[in-house]
């Protein structure tokens, strides 16, 4: 019997990225649950429980650190990948700190974002 794909959350305002995520994903064998804002994201949970949350730090709204601290006070484990088109060397401590997997600068390879992807997975099994 086959498993399900995993279910990776893609955070985002910008939909040009969310829609290069959503092709890019499901060619990974994931399946991808898309979020133009931080509300209608937490407002999914958990309903639509991802094994993954892939963030804009730079958001209307609540930007990807308020998610990060929300879904954490709510007590969800859900591993976080941070990107960004910033090049503020300070984000990279401040998302370590703030409990991110890791931070991806725009643009990022494929490549790169499996990597992450899948060190954030195998560090949630654990």
């Amino acid at each position: 019997m086959a498993t399900a794909p995993s279910l990776i959350a893609v955070v985002d305002d910008e939909s040009a990225v969310r829609t290069m995520l959503g092709r890019v994903l499901p060619l990974a064998g994931y399946s991808v649950a898309p979020f133009a804002t931080g509300e209608d994201f937490l407002a999914s949970l958990p309903a639509a429980l991802p094994a993954c949350a892939i963030v804009d730090i730079h958001m209307p709204g609540l930007d990807g650190f308020a998610v990060l601290a929300r879904l954490r006070n709510a007590g969800y484990a859900i591993p976080i990948i941070f990107i960004t088109a910033s090049d503020d060397d300070s984000l990279d401590k401040a998302a370590r700190e703030a409990g991110a997997n890791k931070l991806l600068r725009k643009p990022f390879s494929s490549e790169a974002l499996m990597a992450a992807i899948a060190a954030a997975l195998t560090v949630a099994e654990t």
